[in-house]
């Protein structure tokens, strides 16, 4: 076959039936395109159906591990053909060639169990599997797993109740769809047994660096190792502690619980509940690797994913001795020389009567130091002092609102994690579910697992500390009661030191563990040993899906993306496994061979979208190292091959499903780029907007998806541990929430640039190319689940943000990025009242790009308080305005936007009302205006705020997409990033001066104070500079001063500032260095680059400038006093 000069091109369509071609070559050894194949373990009738995927038959197989392979298929399996045309680019004659093709069911999306039944595909799960409470469960009508759900009929409601749906039960019995204690739910398991199920399996020896190839399955002849889990009854009985407790250098942190030992029971599965589609109970493996529902009696198949990560199953550690990877962070050999040969140390150590650690006080002592967590004991807190918001005008700080810190001791309070990472919407948790329903307030997590970290200690060790109980990681708020045991602080078991861990590998000494890293710092990161792996740790794999239609190469955004894949080639995450591999599409789907050894990259055209295959599936996805070249010279010509186009159909749906079928083998992440509104093939979507509809005051509709083909293809993807992130540069209409699905339910992430031109829009371009940088070149982490664990008593029932629930605490995200936030809704399903301390754990489960699989673990804890005036104290505004945000969100989709506008209104009021009548005096009730607690003196603000926003604002023209982007964002981003999307902040720096100026890195960083967002803070004689989180919006005034203009701005005059302004030139002086100071000041605070938007007073821009300026009245809106007038009215009431 001869090569054209750059790109062969190859058209591929179907051969006619019984049609021969004598002068088609056939090919003897077609590719298979189906991914992997099915599991022989299935089909021994010497093995358990319910241990399918851990126990090894009796001889080597191979495909004998759950593992994703490469399967060779004989080609006589094969028996239809497909006629091939090579269409040279330039002037070369036309050569024919056909080859086998691999059968393809009719719709992809379908599974075939090994009985060869089809099963039913999973249910679609959204960001928040159990949507706001509503007035009545019976208003819904029960839909089936493949249906959409339409707008449910209802009569609105107003108010949220901050808990899970009421049901009449004991409280001995858990709430439906509420996690209790952790354990996995598994039918059939009484009160006191555990089952005995495989909890994972060892692929041969662990090595540093995973073998390059697609060798998944396990090598033939090497030996496997399975871990079972230990049948017995219940759990030993808690010890009590004795009155010395042992933990030397800190003081213990609970007292027993009262009563005999906890009881620990399994998690009752969620029920198909009206909230949301139906969540399957029993996820089992068919024989093709897809997730399916199982039915009837049969046992549970166990989750893999959640037996990795330990769902409340007893796991010992593997006696094989695995080969350790090289030291990274703290490495801790399994004993030290001089000790491996020691007796037990309570033989060798002195005894405690006389020692150091005699001296821990006990926990009654530790509470006295603390003052007590009942503030009205001591002098009034500050937290709960009454403002009245009508006469204090000025309650915004001049400076950022930072996180309360709990009330706990300043040495728990110093280990206490981050709560950039990890913080709760209250601080004081109370102590009942009655008190938290009776103070209006939601109760929630706000979760930044994978956020870049200055410091972040890392812990290779062949034993990973857990409680045996609820699987709690070991961390600063665990009892050590002596040298040899420890109890959990979430379930209060009482488990034993492993001996490796009495080493300490820091300061080299024996016998001290609770100065482990592991108990010192609240977040810490493990390297996981192999039974942390269901498979070798996949590579990195990067596949680009790019929309080459007319509408598409004229935006100009081609050249964009391959210029920044130029550049970020060698800073793509990854090692010397990492894959990538191109797919474009317009009417057809086209791929590129980029296999080593070939002079220029090939290009083949598949033209029957109907029913999509791959052509060559080895060659597409190719090794970056071996095939750089080849690469580079593809993005340098690509936006070439396209310029003349005149195809304008979008065949999005067909090409997804074709990179779905290349990537299922290995997993892996797809980016996305479209431009416009699918025409062709499944997932053809038809323009739902009506604009004249866009500032209707009444309600929006079309904000749920048309068609459910993106949600279900999304669980497929995560299933098979592909993440799909969605660019969307659409000048038109697009239903981006339909598009949206394909992100939202695979862990992937959504960005938006409306109105995208490389001529017309020179913002747009500067944030897309700064959004791409950021984009490829940050951290990644491949086939991760994530769990959240907390204190015996609490309950999840509702997560918000973009992954797959995979049980009722366990979240499925293929891949994790350290931009992407997590929000939880918890109640309290059992009294705390013999409980003075809780504790939430996050625990991350992944594999980085450089092929490790890691554990990252966040620990919390917060004190429990038994009054209404202490739970008002403790509120923290930010984190639970941006849970309300979310909440709203759903009620907007499940409800109707304006239902969840005037919930957001009756938080503010019932609050404010129940903080009136239950917490303040007699006197203070007949004082006039606003009275709101002081930790609360921000909420109306912020509210007022929210319903101004993209996502909630009705009255003002607001385009469907643009809306529901905001949405995407307000589920999707963490709190440090959403509040400045909500109330952004304001100042003044045309008069910059170094007092109370902060010094960083030998530079001086100006701190102008934050100014309330009203145009009354405004002055034709001045400059202000807007962070609205993603943005920076400069305003200039008419009459601002020649000094700022010419040192800062470069200019002459104002007429004579450019109207595209977007960067601040580099002056030599002063004023412009303290100004760029302080941008980059602020640019550094969050991992994306906001872009600036120089404005003036009589440019267009300045309407996007004062939309954020929430203080004041617009046509549709209240201003912040009218809005304050009208929550006196209704709490008065």
């Amino acid at each position: 076959m001869k090569e054209a000069n750059y790109v062969t091109n190859m058209h591929w369509q179907r051969k006619p039936v019984g049609g021969q071609d004598e002068n088609n070559i056939q090919l003897l050894e077609p590719h298979n395109t189906k991914g992997p194949g099915p599991n022989q373990l299935s089909q021994d009738s010497s093995v358990p159906t319910d241990q399918v995927y851990s126990v090894v038959p009796q001889a080597p197989h191979a495909q004998q591990l759950p593992a994703k392979n490469f399967p060779q298929v004989p080609a006589e399996q094969y028996n239809y053909d497909y006629q091939q045309n090579l269409q040279m680019i330039g002037n070369f004659q036309n050569v024919r060639q056909t080859i086998s093709r691999p059968p393809l069911s009719g719709n992809p999306l379908q599974k075939v169990n090994s009985a060869g039944v089809q099963s039913a595909s999973l249910a679609g799960y959204p960001g928040s599997y159990s949507r706001m409470p509503l007035s009545s469960p019976s208003s819904f009508t029960p839909l089936s797993v493949d249906s959409v759900q339409p707008r449910p009929s209802m009569p609105p409601q107003s108010k949220w109740q901050f808990g899970p749906p009421q049901q009449s039960h004991p409280v001995s019995q858990p709430l439906a769809g509420m996690q209790v204690n952790h354990a996995v739910p598994t039918e059939g398991i009484g009160q006191g047994n555990l089952p005995s199920v495989p909890i994972s399996t060892t692929y041969g020896m662990a090595c540093p660096n995973p073998a390059i190839g697609n060798q998944y399955g396990n090598v033939a002849g090497r030996p496997t190792t399975q871990n079972y889990a230990n049948q017995g009854l219940v759990h030993p009985p808690v010890s009590q502690p004795s009155h010395q407790m042992y933990q030397p250098g800190r003081t213990p942190l609970r007292p027993p619980p009262s009563g005999g030992p906890p009881l620990i029971r399994p998690a009752q599965p969620l029920l198909n509940t009206n909230h949301d589609a139906p969540l399957a109970q029993n996820i089992s493996r068919d024989t093709e690797g897809f997730n399916s529902g199982s039915s009837g009696d049969q046992s549970e198949a166990p989750d893999n994913y959640d037996t990795l990560e330990g769902g409340g199953k007893i796991m010992q550690p593997l006696l094989q001795d695995f080969k350790t990877r090289g030291p990274l962070g703290h490495s801790y050999p399994s004993l030290p020389p001089g000790y491996q040969n020691l007796a037990a140390p309570g033989n060798q150590l002195p005894d405690p009567a006389g020692s150091q650690f005699s001296q821990a006080p006990h926990f009654n002592q530790l509470m006295a130091g603390m003052g007590g967590l009942n503030l009205q004991q001591n002098h009034q807190a500050e937290g709960i002092r009454p403002l009245n918001l009508l006469q204090d005008r000025n309650i915004l700080p001049s400076t950022p609102v930072k996180a309360p810190h709990p009330n706990l001791h300043k040495d728990l309070q110093k280990l206490n994690c981050n709560p950039d990472v990890f913080r709760c919407t209250l601080t004081n948790i109370p102590q009942t579910q009655s008190l938290l329903s009776k103070a209006k307030l939601p109760l929630g997590l706000q979760l930044h697992p994978f956020r870049d970290l200055s410091q972040l200690p890392v812990v290779t060790s062949s034993t990973i500390v857990r409680c045996r109980s609820c699987r709690t990681y070991i961390n600063p708020f665990v009892n050590f009661l002596d040298q040899r045991r420890w109890k959990c602080n979430l379930c209060y078991r009482v488990n034993d030191v492993p001996e490796e861990f009495m080493y300490n590998p820091v300061t080299r000494s024996y016998g001290e563990p609770h100065k482990r890293p592991e108990v010192q710092s609240a977040t810490i990161e493990f390297i996981a040993p192999s039974e942390y792996m269901l498979r070798p740790p996949q590579p990195a794999v990067y596949l680009y899906i790019m929309d080459v239609s007319h509408n598409a190469i004229e935006s100009g955004y081609l050249n964009t993306i391959c210029q920044s894949l130029l550049d970020n080639l060698d800073t793509l995450p990854g090692d010397s496994r990492t894959r990538i591999g191109f797919i474009t599409f317009d009417s057809t789907i086209h791929f590129y061979n980029l296999q080593e050894g070939l002079s220029q990259p090939q290009m083949m055209v598949v033209s029957d979208i109907e029913d999509v295959f791959i052509p060559t599936p080895d060659n597409l996805l190719v090794n970056l190292n071996e095939s750089k070249e080849l690469i580079q010279d593809l993005l340098r010509n690509l936006p070439q091959m396209f310029i003349n186009t005149l195809e304008t159909q979008s065949a999005l749906g067909p090409a997804l499903q074709a990179a779905y079928k290349l990537m299922s083998p290995t997993g892996g992440r797809a980016s996305v780029f479209q431009t416009q509104l699918p025409s062709l093939g499944v997932g053809a979507l038809k323009s739902r907007e009506d604009p004249n509809q866009r500032s209707n005051v009444k309600d929006v509709q079309h904000l749920s998806p048309a068609i459910d083909f993106y949600k279900k293809l999304a669980l497929d993807c995560s299933g098979q541990q592909i993440a799909v992130d969605l660019f969307m540069l659409n000048g038109q209409y697009s239903d981006l929430a339909s598009l949206a699905c394909i992100s939202k339910f695979s862990a992937g992430c959504i960005y938006c640039y409306p109105s995208y031109h490389h001529k017309h829009n020179l913002l747009q371009v500067e944030k897309f190319q700064k959004d791409l940088k950021r984009y490829l070149t940050r951290k990644i982490g491949f086939e991760a689940v994530m769990r959240i664990r907390c204190t015996k008593g609490l309950a999840i029932h509702t997560f918000h943000g973009n992954f797959f629930v995979r049980s009722t605490d366990l979240l499925s995200l293929p891949n994790i990025n350290p931009d992407a936030g997590f929000a939880v809704q918890m109640s309290i399903e059992e009294n705390l009242v013999d409980v003075q301390l809780v504790s939430f754990q996050a625990a991350l489960l992944y594999t980085s790009s450089k092929g490790e699989r890691r554990i990252r673990v966040h620990t919390m804890c917060l004190p429990v308080v038994s009054s209404l005036a202490d739970v008002y104290a403790g509120a923290d505004v930010q984190s639970a305005i941006c849970l309300l945000a979310s909440m709203a969100v759903d009620r907007s989709i499940s409800s109707s936007l304006s239902d969840a506008r005037d919930a957001l209104v009756n938080a503010v009021i019932d609050s404010f009302a129940t903080y009136r009548t239950a917490v303040l005096s007699q006197q203070q009730q007949q004082q006039p205006g606003v009275i709101a607690p002081f930790s609360l003196r921000l909420f109306p603000l912020y509210v007022l705020a929210l319903l101004k926003q993209k996502a909630f604002r009705t009255g003002t023209s607001t385009r469907l997409d643009d809306r529901v982007f905001s949405m995407c964002e307000v589920k999707y981003q963490p709190v440090s990033y959403l509040i400045l999307m909500i109330h952004p902040n304001l100042y003044r720096i045309d008069n910059l001066s170094d007092e109370g100026s902060i010094n960083i890195n030998d530079k001086t960083i100006p701190q102008p104070p934050i100014l309330q967002l009203s145009v009354e803070k405004l002055n034709r004689d001045g400059a202000f500079l807007m962070d609205a989180g993603s943005a920076f919006f400069l305003w200039i005034g008419k009459n601002c001063c020649s000094l700022f203009l010419n040192q800062v701005l470069g200019a002459s005059s104002y007429a004579s500032i450019p109207q595209n302004m977007t960067q601040l030139p580099e002056l030599e002086t002063a004023e412009s260095e303290r100004t760029r100071a302080f941008l980059s000041w602020l640019r550094d605070q969050r991992p994306f680059y906001p872009v600036l938007q120089v404005i003036k007073d009589e440019t267009p821009l300045k309407t996007s400038f004062l939309q954020n300026m929430v203080e004041d009245r617009t046509e549709s809106a209240l201003s912040y006093y009218e809005f304050l007038l009208h929550v006196q009215q209704q709490v008065n009431k």
